[in-house]
């Protein structure tokens, strides 16, 4: 079980995964894991976006991100037009759900050193909460605080 310490950061009880993922409005990076890494990196760049998630139907299989591209395709001298996303998406990404609160979720990224945390309510996929979305948060609520 990870534990969170006291921290720097200060959300207030308001901040909810829920509307963090509101703001950022519906995500239009979604592709089949069958879709070529140079066609997914293609999408990536359009939406000025660090990942694609990958979805086959409704049902959320993981993400691809840059780090996933630059590891598994770059380093180990790999085509990306070639190469399918399946083959080098991550898919074990702990995940988490609407109510869960941003401090633990800065801790589950920081231990299974991922910026991208899945979020379902139930069972249902509804986004992806990244790190820049939590420092946005943060200097946000540093903002309110001084106002």
């Amino acid at each position: 079980m990870v534990t969170c310490k006291k921290s720097l950061f200060k959300f207030s009880s308001m901040s909810k995964i829920k509307e963090i993922l509101q703001k950022k409005g519906p995500h239009f990076n979604v592709v089949d894991p069958e879709t070529k890494v140079l066609d997914a990196l293609t999408i990536m760049k359009t939406e000025n976006l660090s990942y694609v998630v990958v979805k086959q139907e409704e049902q959320f299989l993981g993400i691809m991100s840059e780090r996933d591209y630059a590891q598994k395709i770059k380093l180990e001298g790999r085509k990306s037009d070639l190469a399918i996303v399946k083959d080098i998406m991550t898919h074990d990404l702990p995940v988490v759900s609407y109510e869960e609160d941003l401090k633990r979720c800065m801790v589950l990224m920081n231990v299974y050193k991922t910026r991208y945390l899945p979020v379902f309510d139930d069972l249902v996929f509804m986004g992806v909460l990244t790190m820049n979305d939590l420092m946005r948060e943060v200097m946000n609520e540093e903002t309110a605080t001084k106002k």
